[in-house]
């Protein structure tokens, strides 16, 4: 009558492994390429390309040399290497960064080191006082209209 085996929906196995979180340990270090559909947290070491449609954070122990895929990431250990997310970086006061970052939003908290070229993604949007800016291609073409 009280019993909770009844009253609990069983999960599906494809479910599981979607909102598991993969660890990688401090002391532990992988050599070569890991790809995942779940979110990383990274204590150790990998020296490869990483992949993954979840979210990456690197804690104060975690080293990651090589590529990283993804979405989100919180660093707040080192990186070196191409960096490459369809999100936001977050980058703690302990965090160290070096290479190359395509991102779409930047956080920096003061302390952070940043060595990288950096490529922002995304609109840019034009300050609500300013008035809007031609490209280049249509300053072309109104020159000689104004000029004639």
């Amino acid at each position: 009558m009280f019993s909770s085996e009844n009253k609990k929906p069983k999960q599906s196995s494809t479910m599981e492994t979607s909102t598991q979180q993969n660890v990688i340990a401090q002391g532990t270090k992988i050599v070569g390429d890991i790809a995942s559909q779940g979110p990383f947290r990274i204590d150790g070491t990998v020296e490869g390309n990483v992949k993954t449609t979840g979210k990456v954070v690197v804690g104060k122990s975690g080293l990651i040399k090589g590529t990283l895929q993804g979405e989100n990431a919180d660093f707040e250990g080192k990186f070196s290497g191409k960096l490459i997310l369809s999100g936001t970086l977050s980058l703690k006061s302990t965090a160290h960064i070096e290479g190359e970052v395509h991102t779409t939003k930047l956080a920096v908290e003061p302390g952070a080191t940043f060595n990288a070229t950096c490529s922002m993604k995304g609109t840019v949007k034009a300050l609500p006082n300013e008035p809007t800016k031609a490209k280049p291609s249509e300053q072309a073409t109104q020159r000689p209209e104004r000029q004639a």
